[in-house]
């Protein structure tokens, strides 16, 4: 519900009021992002959307900058305002009319996450801002079920690609195919790799255009209640809050240089130099491995999103996740690498293939920021990416695809132990629940369970990590896709390194195979995968 205008008699100094002002309609703008997700959430038919709750809304201002958010997840929100904007460069926007896009070329983070765009106007056509929502499809097409090809090497393996397009036009939803347009169902469908859920995605798609609906209506009630360029000028206001708030922290470290480096499991590495001079904030990622072969690439939005999630911790205060904190930053990146590809434009067989750089590489990189700032020690590192599912062409029934992340333990802090069993930094989600995993997907839940001992000790020590283990009723694929198998969680100030994860086949008849972190492979009725997530890293000797 909105918080009602005030009614107060306006007393004390003029500043006072103002804060009060802002305090309120940085409520509101939030309540708006958390009514759209409250509205997905409750229409959506996937368990990947209605259970695990992945998926994120937020509110833009009339120059598409991210102003607020809901809680939900980092490595969607920071990217949010990035995509809004160059799909504007692509295509007009304008009353009636909604974009859909999936594609990192413009601001996707990969193809699973499909990101809704919608313009809000006055009765007069004037232009309010923008609310815009992203949510996971557990099966979008790709070369295997859940949409996550370990072996990938080109954006079109990994399922059903969408450059900026409109779903909605003057009001009319394009879905079916007719002489005017292909249809957007053609396109799920007619993807050289095409989606195993039509149903299913069509379903998401219609719950996130209600979920745009109920952010519209918000957002227009606040400008009748108090008027245009009222709710314009605390969307601003909004936004120099947080630059002012990142300036203070700026001015406490200025002329200093942080850096770190850090590397995945195969080698390829993150480097960053981070400068604070004059006010401004460098971030350096020269020396950084370039493209991956596969498909661990991220691409700017999820650069952008996971520094934009660090200087929110840095500045330690309560303010909602905006692009003000973005204002003194500036990028130096090499011109082609694992965190800034190059994506042909309509060539997507020649594009990198990107699904575990939105999920693998954003949590490297928030653990490599937080390493040169000297925040924490690292958390489990993350996603641990869990599908199966199979194709109906496998003669085994009809077609599905199942996703979810698991948890870790978290890195602690030289004021905190890390906690345990938790999803942390650009995850928020959760997990099904045993009895709906159950319900609907031929697998048992044999173990769930916190992993004892595997986060690192320390005068404050790491998270402890998960154990997950899950029988399958019936044949299926299987795909897991991770990081810190081989590199450790590192730990702070003398702390001790987490513990790798490690993942077993438990055969029909018992015996044992260790996995490697980054698999997919077909798996007969009885059969059992055990998953144990890595510890984070301890503080201080």
């Amino acid at each position: 519900m909105l918080i009602p205008p005030l009614s107060f008699a306006r007393r004390g100094a003029g500043g006072e009021v103002e804060s009060i002002q802002l305090e309120l309609f940085t409520r509101r703008f939030m309540s708006i992002a958390e009514e759209m997700g409250t509205q997905l959430q409750r229409t959506a038919f996937s368990t990947n959307v209605k259970e695990r709750l992945d998926f994120s809304c937020a509110l833009l201002d009339a120059r598409a900058e991210l102003v607020a958010n809901a809680p939900h997840i980092p490595v969607h929100l920071g990217s949010l305002g990035v995509c809004a904007r160059l799909c504007l460069e692509k295509l007009p926007l304008g009353p009636g009319d909604v974009i859909i896009t999936n594609h990192p070329q413009f601001g996707g983070s990969h193809l699973p996450d499909v990101t809704l765009l919608q313009g809000v106007f006055t009765d007069n056509a004037a232009l309010v801002g923008y609310v815009i929502n992203r949510a996971h499809h557990a099966e979008i097409g790709g070369k295997v079920p859940g949409s996550m090809p370990p072996d990938a090497t080109t954006l079109i393996e990994e399922g059903v690609v969408l450059e900026p397009q409109y779903v909605v036009k003057d009001g009319r939803f394009l879905w079916e195919s007719d002489d005017s347009t292909g249809g957007l169902e053609n396109r799920f469908t007619q993807a050289p790799y095409p989606t195993r859920a039509l149903a299913e995605n069509r379903a998401d798609i219609e719950a996130a255009l209600a979920s745009l609906r109920a952010g519209e209506t918000a957002l227009l009630y606040l400008v009748r209640t108090h008027g245009l360029s009222t709710v314009h000028r605390y969307m601003d206001r909004l936004k120099q809050s947080a630059t002012s708030s990142m300036a203070t922290v700026l001015q406490q470290h200025e002329g200093k240089m942080f850096t770190a480096e850090e590397s995945l499991d195969d080698g390829h590495t993150i480097s960053v130099q981070i400068w604070v001079e004059k006010g401004q904030i460098e971030f350096d990622f020269s020396g950084t491995s370039g493209v991956h072969p596969n498909n661990l690439n991220a691409n700017v939005s999820i650069l952008h999103s996971a520094v934009l999630y660090v200087l929110r911790l840095w500045c330690a205060r309560d303010i909602p996740l905006n692009e003000g904190l973005m204002a003194p930053v500036r990028f130096v990146l090499p011109k082609s690498s694992f965190l800034n590809p190059i994506f042909p434009d309509n060539q997507p067989d020649a594009c990198p293939a990107v699904v575990g750089g939105n999920t693998e590489v954003s949590q490297r990189l928030v653990d490599t920021l937080l390493k040169a700032l000297g925040l924490a020690a690292c958390s489990y590192g993350t996603m641990n990416n869990f599908l199966f599912g199979r194709s109906s062409q496998s003669g085994n029934g009809s077609s599905f695809g199942y996703y979810e992340t698991i948890g870790g333990g978290t890195g602690a802090t030289v004021e905190a132990n890390g906690r345990s069993a938790v999803h942390q930094h650009m995850t928020n989600t959760k997990l099904t629940d045993p009895e709906e995993l159950e319900r609907r997907y031929p697998v048992r839940l044999r173990e769930f369970s916190v992993r004892t001992g595997s986060g690192g000790k320390g005068r404050r020590h790491g998270g402890d990590g998960i154990v997950r283990e899950i029988e399958f009723l019936e044949p299926v694929q299987a795909t897991l896709l991770s990081q810190h198998r081989v590199v450790a969680p590192y730990g702070l100030h003398g702390g001790e390194a987490g513990k790798v994860g490690q993942q077993t086949l438990i055969t029909i008849d018992g015996q044992q195979e260790s996995l490697p972190g980054i698999f997919t492979r077909a798996m007969l009725a009885g059969e059992r995968i055990r998953i144990e997530t890595p510890g984070g890293g301890g503080v201080g000797k």
